[in-house]
């Protein structure tokens, strides 16, 4: 996908971390609401350009999984005190065990049953006995609505006042009949410092499950969970948070 490869580079323009202090620390508030020990050391699987990171380090000490090397680059200027680690959430086993494990919207590119039921099984592996992870996807089937947005950002002037500037449309359509996941397109406008601007075209496929499938998920792979349903910007949204059964 190139809006996580040749285009990682844009990605605070993409998704500025200043637009994550809210959901994050709704995050941590249900990472306590669930702790009965420790909540120490915590794991995020598909992390991304960092930007949830960088507001959750200053509770917990982060080990930052996540698939994409530019993306890894950008989130390692962002928390250059956390480990990064390249890695799959379907298949990645890092050989130890964490109090948390996070995972925020990369979890909807698992777009069939058994991504997302591997992607769990991971967080699962990775859990301490009594450890609690929040899942924060998107949307669920239920919670699923079909639209389009505009959003971008101008980046920091340089010592000439030249900036960088993005601006993108998204494009969310409904599942097709029998399908598991949403096709999302991304039309992005790149602008230079030196002004000159460029478009680029990139598709999607968000994995879309009832709230049944999710907990059913999470029960097979040993952890108990909990719907949090919860609104951000007046928006809608899903999470879960379960414990691994002791």
């Amino acid at each position: 996908m190139k809006l996580y490869e040749e285009l990682a580079d844009w990605w605070p323009l993409v998704s500025p971390v200043s637009h994550y202090r809210e959901e994050s620390d709704e995050y941590l508030r249900l990472f306590r609401s669930a702790a009965s020990g420790p909540l120490k050391e915590v794991l995020e699987l598909g992390s991304g350009g960092g930007n949830n990171a960088s507001h959750l380090k200053s509770a917990f000490k982060l080990t930052l999984v996540e698939p994409s090397e530019g993306m890894r680059k950008v989130s390692c200027e962002l928390n250059p005190e956390c480990e990064h680690l390249p890695g799959d959430m379907r298949t990645v086993r890092l050989g130890r065990t964490f109090d948390g494990v996070f995972v925020h919207d990369a979890i909807e590119y698992m777009t069939t049953e058994e991504d997302l039921r591997a992607a769990l099984e991971t967080v699962s592996v990775h859990l301490r006995p009594g450890g609690v992870t929040v899942v924060a996807p998107d949307a669920t089937r239920e919670s699923f609505e079909p639209g389009s947005a505009v959003e971008g950002e101008d980046g920091p002037p340089d010592a000439d006042g030249r900036a960088r500037s993005l601006r993108y449309l998204m494009w969310t359509l409904p599942p097709e009949p029998g399908k598991s996941y949403s096709v999302v397109h991304y039309s992005l406008v790149l602008r230079e410092k030196d002004g000159s601007v460029r478009s680029v075209l990139d598709t999607h496929h968000y994995g879309v499950f009832s709230r049944d499938t999710w907990l059913r998920l999470f029960q097979e792979v040993g952890l108990d969970a909990r719907l949090e349903p919860r609104t951000l910007e007046g928006h809608p949204y899903d999470t879960f948070v379960a414990v691994k059964r002791r």
